[in-house]
């Protein structure tokens, strides 16, 4: 049994995620929208990381890195935090690499950051979205909780088509 923790991703963090992306460029392809080259680099990483952080400072993004035996395994990412009293919500992404998948890493590190949704970062909802297709995904969000309340017609253009998305929520503290 592989231990499972979460933290806010790093500078140094660039390396291991772009070699996750690179090795995990084809299982990802079906889920994700086209990256420009650089994104699979520790260079481009690191700018994009530089991004995440000046967001979250902003308060705008929760941006973690999923752990296995201290190594990065993955992300999970709370993004389009709306903090206000009236709104207190944000929408929940993440992605394991291949070489971790079926282990249960994706659905513990769910259960975390739900976690530092309510008590850091003092939401009320949590939202998220996945593909039709992407069955393990779905299995992830409803057993954190999660139910589908919807499709979001054309609303990702992955692999050259506009694809639908299966919308998903759960009010925290429930």
């Amino acid at each position: 049994m592989h231990s499972t923790r979460i933290r806010l991703i790093e500078p140094t963090d660039a390396a291991p995620i772009a070699a996750h992306r690179v090795r995990d460029f084809e299982a990802f392809r079906p889920w994700e929208p086209d990256q420009p080259a650089d994104f699979f680099t520790p260079e481009g990483q690191a700018e994009r990381i530089e991004g995440l952080l000046a967001r979250y400072r902003a308060g705008t993004v929760w941006p973690g890195v999923v752990l296995a035996d201290h190594q990065v395994i993955g992300q999970v990412t709370v993004g389009g935090i709306l903090p206000q009293p009236h709104l207190r919500r944000g929408s929940v992404g993440y992605w394991i690499a291949s070489v971790a998948q079926n282990q249960g890493h994706a659905g513990r590190a769910v259960g975390l950051v739900l976690r530092v949704m309510t008590d850091e970062l003092g939401l009320h909802r949590a939202e998220a979205s996945t593909n039709l297709e992407n069955l393990p995904s779905q299995r992830v969000l409803r057993r954190n909780g999660f139910s589908p309340y919807g499709v979001a017609h054309s609303s990702i253009f992955l692999d050259e088509n506009w694809r639908d998305a299966l919308l998903w929520e759960r009010v925290l503290g429930d």
